[in-house]
């Protein structure tokens, strides 16, 4: 019977065939026909203009600043690894990469624990009220960070700012918010969590809005707790959009420049440094390009490292699911 089936089918593969050949159609223009057919396919085809300009934009300058960190100060010769050999049995690069995570780290993470809590309150509002909050809560974020960072740092002054004003009238000493070390870092990272909190607020909003309400309430008639609720409904829900949404920020902070040039241009005795900051003084300023590539492409192991773990979690969570 099984053969039986299997000669019909044979033949009718056979037939069609045939019958191609005899109207003139090519051997492989059906399945070219069909492949062309298919959605996936013409998405890639529509796509590939925008694929191969982004991929150029970012190839281009990618391959020039592993080429120019393989030369020597005068761009004349080729030294192979030696610039990286040097900054690795260098202590005051270390220090820079500890300060870069520390900053970076500290920062990613009180602007995720503060943005996910002010999306919660944000997302017990009435709608009407959430469009007056949600503006006046994004100003940090929309505001030019140069001019942003420039007030604060007005506000930092030992002599007449805000911050010593306020703590005199407390009764209490005046700090040298950018003249210590621990209250410099400090600074930096009050400024750069002022700055992103409202992105990560606007994003786990978003992902909020997107948690059907059918879930709160099984869970209230359960009599789960907000707590519960929030650990078993919430959470699983967003956690993929709180990881994405971390790892953009991590990659902003560890490549930042503005905030720590602006505020206290790596000062006291460079103890807020960032590898961002370090590579324009040493590339741009000391006019030594190939270490200050070779500088910059320390940023790329760590961040793909990180990367690869969150985006790792994702798609382990999304299999599970």
């Amino acid at each position: 019977m099984t053969e039986a089936k299997h000669a019909r089918s044979s033949g009718v593969r056979d037939d069609a065939a045939a019958r191609r050949r005899q109207a003139g159609e090519p051997k492989g223009r059906g399945s070219l026909h069909r492949l062309m057919q298919r959605r996936s396919t013409i998405a890639f085809l529509m796509t590939l203009p925008l694929i191969t300009l982004v991929f150029t934009l970012v190839a281009y300058p990618a391959g020039y600043a592993i080429w120019l960190s393989m030369l020597d100060r005068s761009m004349t010769r080729f030294v192979g690894l030696d610039n990286f050999a040097f900054l690795l049995g260098r202590d005051r690069f270390w220090m820079i990469v500890y300060q870069t995570c520390l900053l970076s780290i500290a920062a990613v993470a009180l602007k995720a624990i503060i943005g996910f809590v002010a999306a919660h309150f944000m997302h017990v509002i009435p709608s009407r009220g959430q469009r007056k909050w949600r503006g006046m809560l994004l100003v940090p974020w929309v505001i030019p960070p140069a001019m942003s960072i420039l007030a604060w740092r007005l506000l930092y002054d030992p002599s007449f700012g805000a911050f010593n004003w306020i703590l005199e009238h407390l009764g209490m000493d005046r700090i040298l918010w950018l003249g210590e070390t621990g209250w410099a870092r400090f600074s930096v990272v009050l400024v750069s969590v002022w700055m992103g909190a409202p992105f990560f607020m606007i994003m786990y909003l978003a992902a909020l809005k997107s948690v059907p309400e059918e879930l709160y309430e099984a869970a209230s008639i359960d009599g789960a707790s907000w707590w519960q609720r929030t650990r078993y409904v919430t959470w699983p829900m967003t956690r993929n959009i709180v990881a994405i949404t971390m790892l953009f920020s991590l990659i902003g902070s560890f490549a930042g420049f503005t905030i720590v040039a602006v505020l206290t241009n790596g000062g006291p005795l460079g103890t807020t440094q960032v590898l961002g900051t370090a590579t324009f003084l040493v590339g741009i300023l000391g006019g030594n390009l190939p270490m200050g590539a070779s500088m910059s492409l320390f940023m790329v192991p760590v961040l793909a490292v990180a990367a690869a773990f969150i985006l790792r979690g994702i798609a382990k969570r999304g299999s599970e699911s």
